[in-house]
This record gives C-alpha cells, structure tokens and sequence, in this order.
C-alpha cells in the first residue's frame, strides 16, 4: 500500500459512518448543513439510505452527536480543501542568516540590526552567526560582546531561542519574534 492510500485508509477510520455510528440518537443535518432534526440511529440510516448517500457522524463528543447525511467522498474531498486552504493562508516562519565578525565597528553592526529588525517583524527567525578567522579564536570573548549587543538591541521585539554557542569556529545564537510585543507596538503606533 502506497504511503497516499495508507493516509486515506487513515482519514478514512478517523470517522464514523452508517453502520459504524453506535450513538442511540443523533442530531441529524442534511447535505446543505440544514438541521433535519433530532433521530434514533435507524431512522437517519433509513434516510440516508433513501437518498443514496452516507451518513457521517461529524460531532461525536456533542450530546446528541452530530451527524450528516452527504456523499462521504465528497465530504472527504471538501475536508481535504479546508486543509489545503490553511496552508495557504498559514505563514511560514523562515530562519534568515544575519553574519557578523568579532571586531565589526558599530556602524557595521546598526546595519545587520536593521535587517535583524525587518525579518523579525516579517515574523522570520534570525540566525546570528559569527565566524572566526585565523588566530580570532583565541578571544571569543569579543565574539560573546558582540553577540550580545545584537541580541540586545533586537530584545525590544524578539526572545532568545537559543543561547550563543560556540560550535567549532563559528559562535551561533537563534532568536525569534515575540508576538505579545510587536502586537503592543502595532497597537501603540495605531493609537498614535
């Protein structure tokens, strides 16, 4: 079995549908999402069955639970849309590389933190790495200062995912946006 036809098999059990529903009374909708009306379990199979079509229990933690008379390939196929379409509509959060060195001037450094700035406000995660060349190594403390004044001057609108480490001559840190304060900034500067 392919992997496309086991994840069916899957969504497939996921649901309950005519013979399977073992509720003694459902909530009943039709096709359009109408609601037919309150049913013992035999009478809404008798309905589905007249109609051709199947009858889906879409609410099963609902007293009574909900179920709807439709075409269950079509409901599997609507359900797949839905999901498709959050896809779409779902951000995904990048990670962006900004480069740094362990003796930048300061002005070097303002401009990685203005494009710090933009790609954690487009909602991106930032990758600091500092590259050590040749004998630099031997002061990593210059490399952890300046680390340290990039991720402070980006705290204002980011947290700290992982803190500076040093993984062979490179010294890595990752931070992300933090929503609650670019939310209280976007709300000051609405106010404003």
């Amino acid at each position: 079995m392919t992997r496309k036809n086991n994840r069916q098999q899957n969504i497939r059990f996921s649901y309950r549908i005519n013979e399977r529903i073992h509720a003694p009374s459902l909530r009943v909708l039709n096709a359009v999402g109408e609601q037919v009306g309150i049913m013992t379990r035999e009478e809404a199979l008798s309905l589905a069955q007249d109609q051709e079509l199947d009858l889906v229990e879409i609410a099963a933690q609902a007293k009574p639970p909900v179920a709807k008379v439709i075409d269950f390939n079509k409901f599997l196929y609507q359900e797949s849309k839905k999901k498709q379409e959050e896809k779409k509509k779902a951000k995904v959060s990048e990670t962006k590389e900004l480069r740094l060195g362990p003796f930048m001037s300061s002005n070097d450094l303002q401009v990685v933190v203005r494009r710090g700035r933009g790609f954690l406000q487009d909602g991106d995660k930032v990758k600091l790495v500092l590259k050590f060349r040749g004998r630099q190594i031997t002061h990593p403390e210059f490399g952890h200062a300046i680390i340290g004044r990039t991720i402070e001057a980006l705290s204002d609108i980011s947290k700290v995912d992982r803190e500076a480490r040093l993984e062979g001559k490179q010294l890595i840190a990752v931070i992300s946006p933090e929503r609650k304060k670019n939310a209280e900034k976007e709300n000051k500067e609405i106010s404003s």
